[in-house]
């Protein structure tokens, strides 16, 4: 039997206009779009429908499986609690970014992030959640242990993104060792000089790990047809380094020189979707917003915050000039879904993935009434 579901009365986005009408959902796809049809169905009151959203990095998972310092929760309860979160706020697909390489401050071990990407595999199985659940892998090429870490995943299929960082002071985000002192330092509670021989340490791992591994990983991630991301590039030489890696998208560039040299490149430019809502990075750097106003902009992120995606693009198609609202939903559905190769959902078109959000905005504020997942409604 036919799984058929009709929303009338929608304020529909569309790749490049919004329609007032109908859409038919059919089999856990779009099978109409009727502009103007006023037929039976659920009504939708007005309210908008957008695309499910594509997430492509969030490293929110890991918050909810070590909540405080040496706390460790079940990882599938974990999983579940995000997951009940990204969809709640709109999130259809996403793409959960895990650690590979770890730095001596961090909490967490390879072991637990093996832990959380067997728990992501099996509730898939098991089909418990809401979202679609990929995994992007958050290479940290500076850490001694991070080839060691990646060979854990050598087999894992739900691999889509593999994203090349190093956190080492003096470049990139932390260009600025204030910056880098006051994010650090306080975190790990060490005195000046303590925090000096931390800083040579981690440098001195930088020079001796980096161009190694960036070199192997993108290697395998090629091989696999994963997808690969620059991260945090500050010049148009790191954009040329990402460039000869074969990079095809550019995480949050912490400079316009870095964003416009990725642009020209035709990467896809991410920026962190808190950066919008804040107006500005939280470690100093060039702010999504300005970004946006140079048409540089591709993809936004919720990063830390997940309902950030869904404010983002509503709050740069009301104030933002020159960007539509459908021009807005595109970088938080289609933009991300086609880089990473999910062509076959991020926009309300025939024969698509049912994946949506039914929005009202209240005092301008995005709020999510419904979500569906292939038809199905899962928030």
């Amino acid at each position: 039997m036919t799984a058929e579901t009709v929303l009338t009365n929608a304020r529909i986005v569309l790749a490049d206009e919004i329609v007032e009408g109908s859409l038919v959902l059919r089999d856990g796809l779009i099978a109409a779009i009727d502009p103007g049809a006023a037929r039976a169905g659920e009504d939708m009151g007005g309210d908008y429908i957008i695309p499910g959203l594509v997430e492509l990095h969030t490293d929110h998972l890991e918050g909810h499986y070590a909540p405080r310092p040496k706390v460790r929760w079940n990882p599938i309860a974990a999983v579940l609690a995000h997951d009940a979160q990204v969809a709640t706020a709109g999130i259809t697909t996403v793409l959960d970014a895990l650690r590979v390489g770890m730095d001596e401050d961090a909490d967490l071990t390879s072991a637990d992030i093996r832990k959380l990407a067997d728990a992501i595999e099996d509730s898939v199985a098991q089909e418990r959640l809401r979202a679609d659940h990929f995994i992007h892998l958050r290479c940290e090429v500076s850490a001694p242990d991070c080839l060691k870490a990646f060979a854990n995943f050598e087999t894992d299929e739900r691999v889509k993104l593999a994203s090349l960082m190093d956190h080492a002071p003096g470049q990139r985000q932390f260009v600025n060792l204030e910056t880098y002192a006051y994010y650090y330092q306080r975190k790990l509670k060490l005195s000046d000089r303590d925090f000096q021989k931390f800083c040579e340490k981690r440098m001195a791992e930088s020079a001796m790990n980096s161009g190694p591994n960036r070199i192997f990983i993108s290697a395998s991630c090629h091989e696999r047809g994963i997808v690969l991301a620059s991260h945090d590039d500050a010049t148009a030489g790191h954009v040329e380094e990402a460039i000869e890696q074969g990079v095809r998208v550019a995480e949050f560039p912490t400079t316009e020189e870095a964003a416009r040299a990725s642009k020209a490149a035709g990467l896809g430019v991410l920026m962190g979707a808190p950066n919008v809502m804040r107006g500005a990075s939280h470690s100093g750097n060039v702010s999504a917003r300005t970004l946006a106003g140079e048409g540089l902009l591709d993809i936004l992120s919720s990063d830390y915050i997940p309902f950030s995606l869904i404010q983002s693009a509503f709050f740069l198609g009301d104030m933002v000039e020159g960007i539509s609202l459908p021009q807005a939903v595109a970088m938080v559905s289609r933009n991300p879904a086609e880089a990473v190769g999910l062509s076959d959902r991020g926009v309300i078109e025939e024969g698509r993935r049912a994946d949506l959000v039914r929005v009202r905005v209240d005092d301008h504020v995005p709020v999510v009434r419904t979500v569906w997942r292939q038809g199905r409604r899962v928030a």
